[in-house]
């Protein structure tokens, strides 16, 4: 399954959220998971963004769901690429290259 990371920035209300109830964020990754989107590993980040989920979802429309959903809350605001294991990509030149 496709693999993605999303990086995430706390809006003011999300960050008083988390402030007074730090377990909402598991809350929102069972919310995420409920979509179809499994939450592999998360990290807390200093710099620009607050977090990073590495996600899998079955494909780029359900994880840009997933991305508008959260988004439209307005606690936050996020990031999302898609990511290529190294090995796969590996593959991929070698068969291109042909």
């Amino acid at each position: 399954m496709p693999k993605f990371l999303m990086f995430t920035t706390l809006g003011p209300d999300g960050a008083a959220t988390l402030r007074e109830k730090p377990e909402r964020v598991k809350e929102v990754n069972s919310e995420v998971e409920a979509l179809g989107v499994k939450v592999l590993e998360q990290y807390v980040l200093l710099g620009p963004y607050d977090f990073c989920n590495v996600l899998e979802a079955p494909d780029e429309t359900t994880m840009a769901k997933v991305a508008l959903i959260l988004g439209s809350r307005g606690t936050v605001k996020t990031v999302t690429m898609a990511a290529i294991p190294v090995d796969e990509y590996i593959a991929a030149l070698r068969d291109s290259a042909g």
